[in-house]
């Protein structure tokens, strides 16, 4: 195996949980402020997930007073703490741009039905 690729194997998290675009997540980020570090939380729709291996990142979309917010989080990064799914979502689609034109009711994802998570 080429010696790069057993690097980045060694730098792959094995704690991510299995989730798609279109489920709700909340993602802990480390966050430095001086001397200080706490975890911020980030909770929000993830509306794409790009790549994979040690370049793998997800794009989580959430509206906050009224503004929406895009935060881009690489998967494997040291400063991601802890994800996490709050929903699952059903949509049919893996990149969810149109989100972004959608206010209101109108922007919300179908939640997935019991059934179906079992599956």
């Amino acid at each position: 195996m080429d010696s790069i690729k057993l690097i980045e194997q060694e730098q792959l998290k094995k704690d991510i949980p299995d989730f798609k675009p279109g489920d709700t997540l909340k993602a802990y980020i480390k966050v430095i402020e001086g001397t200080r570090e706490r975890l911020q939380p980030f909770e929000g729709i993830c509306i794409e997930r790009r790549n994979t291996g040690i370049n793998e990142s997800i794009t989580l979309r959430r509206i906050s007073h009224g503004v929406g917010v895009e935060r881009t989080i690489l998967l494997h990064s040291p400063r991601l703490e802890k994800l996490e799914v709050v929903k699952q979502g059903h949509v049919r689609r893996s990149r969810l741009y149109y989100l972004r034109e959608k206010v209101g009711k109108s922007a919300r994802v179908k939640e997935k039905k019991l059934e179906e998570i079992r599956r």
